[in-house]
């Protein structure tokens, strides 16, 4: 359960510091932009600060399960964007195309992530039992 607890909060944390990034460099995010997108600037702010709150819901037991479901259906929206990447390689040089197609599959493995942390989180913290160290 520790485990199971420390990677919720390492996801909250993630997810925080990825949203804010949105906002730190919105350039990288927008480039990566699908063109057929419409309304550029502001789905790159709503994404920032949807990853933002759904990633302080998890930080909340009491949330997180919500947090979760948000998180997983952030991961689900930006999926475009990523398949826009892989499809387009040469508008993105700095990085390599395989890591482009390697980010699809990572997705999956993002959402099991999430799905791990915040499925059946306790609303309370488990209290330790007398006698037992903690």
């Amino acid at each position: 359960m520790r485990l199971k607890n420390f990677a919720r909060i390492a996801l909250g944390i993630f997810f925080i510091a990825a949203g804010l990034n949105h906002f730190i460099n919105p350039a990288f995010y927008l480039a990566i932009m699908p063109p057929w997108l419409p309304w550029h600037e502001a789905l790159v702010a709503a994404s920032g600060v949807a990853e933002m709150a759904f990633g302080a819901m998890v930080l909340v037991r009491r949330f997180a399960l919500l947090g979760g479901w948000g998180l997983i259906a952030l991961c689900i929206a930006v999926f475009p964007a990523n398949l826009h990447m892989a499809l387009n390689p040469s508008l993105f040089p700095q990085f390599p195309s395989i890591a482009l197609w390697l980010r699809l599959p990572l997705q999956i493995v993002a959402i099991a992530w999430i799905w791990w942390c915040t499925h059946n989180v306790p609303s309370n913290p488990p209290t330790p039992s007398a006698g037992a160290r903690p």
